[in-house]
């Protein structure tokens, strides 16, 4: 048995923490009350990521489960169904408040062209469900994060125009997709109304998402996210690490490369793992419960996903600490 010294967290890339640089742009940001008027630097980040979306606008939100419901309070109304796949972050990780606050009716449905116009196509009575909107997912989370490439998205938002549903990419991780497929993140949104995207996970920053669209849709998410608690003040302070963590979206291969290596030795130890596509790394295990408390035992940090172990490398895990993970486990294996 190894006697574990430090613990290696791969529960998730929102462990991450910002470094010094980040820490010196956000003491340093010019700031303003952003309810009053609008922050300078918040604004600056707002521009920014609107231009690399490709869309006209954006707004800076506390949490992208924050943007996510901004966008569906926009695009439902009470009682519309949504159409989302199995597992995404909008049906299984936000609370219901989809359901709750947007007041949409969700229905999980493995997408495809076909799928989304059998579901949403065709005259149905006064009484049967609406359904005005499709939720994409990329990269997607409880399979592993994997991404959906260009020519499989717009096929899927074609299917969506062609019987007249809206559309919102939860892009929380749209950033590891650009990167994977090696494509603008512009080339991920064509034919989104809109879009949300995190800063807080592997880019590193404390806090912050972005949700994005049209300019009057960026109107209108403004006053939700004031209605939902979310107006800031200064808030430039957060948007500053935003900036400094948009610089940082091409580092995200490193972590693709040590998720690879982490599948490939775990591979080796006779552990049933998945080839990862970005940087989540999905274990089956014959006891999940036993197996996260025996990798928390060896100080590996570790969380569960859709039955399995899911394991995410981020910008705080090297190649070093990949190998010791492995080396750990080996010990026991």
């Amino acid at each position: 048995m190894i006697e574990a010294v430090f613990p290696i967290d791969l529960r998730s890339d929102t462990v991450t923490e910002p470094d010094e640089e980040m820490r010196r742009a956000m003491a340093a940001a010019e700031v303003a009350d952003d309810v009053l008027g609008h922050d300078p630097t918040m604004l600056a980040l707002e521009e920014r990521v609107a231009a690399l979306l490709g869309v006209e606008a954006a707004l800076w939100v506390p949490s992208g489960s924050m943007g996510n419901l901004i966008a569906l309070t926009l695009h439902l109304s009470r009682g519309d169904r949504f159409l989302a796949s199995p597992g995404a972050h909008v049906l299984d990780a936000e609370l219901g408040t989809a359901a709750w606050i947007a007041g949409g009716m969700p229905h999980a449905l493995d997408l495809t062209p076909a799928s989304i116009r059998s579901s949403a196509g065709g005259e149905t009575p006064y009484y049967g469900l609406r359904t005005t909107l499709l939720c994409l997912e990329n990269t997607h989370n409880a399979s592993g994060g994997t991404v959906t490439p260009p020519d499989e998205h717009a096929s899927l938002v074609a299917a969506a125009a062609d019987v007249g549903l809206r559309v919102h990419l939860d892009g929380a991780r749209l950033w590891n997709a650009s990167v994977a497929l090696d494509v603008p993140p512009a080339a991920l949104t064509v034919g989104c109304d809109t879009v949300q995207v995190c800063l807080s996970k592997g880019l590193g920053a404390p806090v912050g998402s972005v949700v994005a669209g049209s300019s009057s849709f960026v109107t209108e998410a403004r006053r939700v996210r004031k209605m939902l608690g979310g107006g800031v003040r200064q808030g430039g302070v957060l948007a500053a690490a935003g900036l400094v963590a948009l610089d940082r979206i091409p580092s995200l291969a490193l972590d693709h490369d040590h998720a690879r290596a982490l599948a490939e030795g775990l591979r080796s130890l006779g552990w049933d793992v998945a080839e990862p596509a970005t940087n989540i790394v999905l274990a089956s295990v014959p006891d999940l419960a036993v197996t996260l408390h025996g990798l928390e035992h060896l100080g590996v940090l570790a969380s569960p996903m859709a039955g399995k172990v899911r394991f995410v490398t981020h910008r705080d895990v090297d190649a070093s600490d990949v190998k010791e993970v492995l080396r750990r486990i080996g010990e026991v294996s």
